[in-house]
């Protein structure tokens, strides 16, 4: 069901903006790279402690069948952290969580568009074109003062 899925999201959302705050306290205490360090070691020990509980499916079995640009989300996942922990302290959470906002979708409708990852072809429009540029403005619209 498409409902479960989109509330599923914006919950996701939800938490990304919390998420994004409450490391970029953490970064103002310890430092951006330090701040980023511990927000990855604490969600690695969160998910070992899932894995051992049983929670999920794992098919550790097919590690080896995984493309190896796969395993890169790590690493990328290491400067999201970082990033969105500069900008929130930098332009605050609302201006922020847009831009990040309108990077993602941007860069979603490329994966899409280009079926990138193995993941099924969805074509770009001109309807998804204006929605970026529409949410694009609304992030300046929010650095206004």
């Amino acid at each position: 069901m498409h409902i479960m899925a989109l509330l599923t999201a914006a919950v996701s959302g939800i938490a990304m903006a919390v998420q994004g705050s409450l490391n970029t306290d953490l970064g103002k205490s310890i430092g951006l790279l330090a701040g980023t360090f511990v927000v990855q070691i604490v969600g690695t020990v969160f998910a070992l402690l899932l894995l051992i509980l049983g929670l999920g499916r794992s098919q550790w079995n097919m590690l080896n069948t995984v493309p190896w640009y796969s395993f890169l989300g790590g690493v990328i996942g290491v400067g999201i952290v970082y990033g969105v922990v500069y900008s929130i302290s930098k332009v605050g959470a609302a201006a922020a969580t847009t831009a990040i906002i309108v990077g993602q979708i941007s860069m979603a409708a490329i994966v899409d568009c280009f079926g990138l990852f193995g993941l099924e072809k969805i074509p770009f429009n001109m309807w998804k074109g204006l929605g970026i540029i529409l949410m694009a403005i609304s992030g300046w619209l929010l650095l206004r003062k």
